[in-house]
């Protein structure tokens, strides 16, 4: 598999520099430490330099919204992994980002928890009515809260709704303060030792509650690189589908694992709770050709109802570039 991937990305190389993409200037990249993901396999061997034929310079953040910093600077050309939620705000701030592709979906990694005690699943959700829920304002979490209990037909305006961080949450639902908790990661799992969930991931992505992070850049230099951004969506497809079939993962594991500053159980853990669309699918509807621009639209408006943001945009479907990746996927 090894000796097939070089080929595809020597083959990429070359494609490259017949298009002139090669002689781009060197480019400055962002990530997640903490949040391993295929692509780091790929970075760790060199296979971007390889077969984009530039110089990367890799930058750790912390956060997303220091990500958009970055990218507003004019510091870093392309974040892998932003979070939707600050490229939101980015956007509706005035701030000319796009989305290039979806770098990872987590549905089952951000959700909320009903209490135990109450004995309350899908079947029997109206019995929500009235009772106290732990939501972060202003978030993903909150979002997907609102959604399932539109789905649901449970008048939120009847429930007692505290903001509380996530691991403030789970502190709350595991002291039996509050029904319901709502929250992400770490939080998330301690949520759920002590009730359950109403809606699995898959189940709530049909309702069209996405939980993902994407690819994303500034649209001037995406346009004048559009080539070079190809190779590079290109580069993380192919390590996605090396990481898809389970003969490799031993062998990605621990290089994974190192860059990501994790050890290999945390990993391997963590990487049970990602999805990684392949190219075709982050194409469909569900995806990049409307879904994602209906959910940061979602997004944005509870933004604006919880005054995170001044405003939102009429529409988000200029802050999505679907170019790149359909010029990756015929390579």
């Amino acid at each position: 598999m090894m000796k097939t991937i070089k080929g595809l990305m020597a083959g990429a190389a070359t494609a490259a520099l017949m298009t002139g993409a090669a002689s781009a200037q060197d480019l400055t990249v962002g990530y997640f430490l903490e949040w391993p993901m295929p692509f780091e396999y790929a970075k760790a061997e060199g296979l971007y330099e390889e077969a984009m034929g530039v110089e990367i310079n890799w930058v750790s953040f912390d956060t997303g919204t220091a990500m958009s910093a970055a990218m507003a600077s004019g510091d870093v050309q392309l974040s892998v992994s932003q979070g939707v939620p600050p490229f939101v705000v980015a956007a509706s701030a005035g701030q000319d980002l796009q989305i290039l592709d979806v770098a990872v979906s987590y549905a089952d990694n951000d959700n909320c928890v009903v209490a135990e005690a109450l004995e309350i699943d899908k079947d029997s959700a109206d019995e929500l009515a009235g009772k106290k829920v732990a939501v972060p304002l202003g978030t993903a979490a909150h979002y997907g809260f609102l959604k399932q209990m539109d789905h649901f037909g449970v008048d939120i305006s009847g429930m007692e709704i505290v903001d509380m961080a996530p691991p403030d949450g789970a502190a709350a639902i595991a002291q039996g303060s509050v029904d319901m908790a709502c929250g992400w990661g770490g939080s998330l799992r301690r949520m759920k030792e002590h009730g359950n969930v109403l809606l699995t991931g898959a189940e709530k992505e049909e309702l069209g509650i996405l939980v993902f992070d994407v690819t994303s850049g500034p649209a001037g230099w995406v346009a004048e690189n559009s080539d070079l951004v190809a190779q590079f969506l290109k580069v993380t497809a192919d390590a996605n589908a090396m990481w898809a079939d389970e003969a490799n993962q031993s062998m990605m594991l621990p290089v994974i694992a190192k860059d990501a500053g994790m050890d290999e159980d945390a990993t391997a853990e963590t990487l049970a709770t990602f999805v990684f669309p392949t190219v075709e699918d982050q194409l469909t509807e569900k995806w990049l050709g409307g879904g994602a621009q209906e959910f940061m639209k979602g997004v944005a408006d509870v933004f604006v109802a919880a005054g995170s943001i001044d405003a939102a945009l009429d529409s988000y479907a200029d802050a999505v570039n679907t170019g790149p990746l359909e010029a990756a996927s015929g390579m």
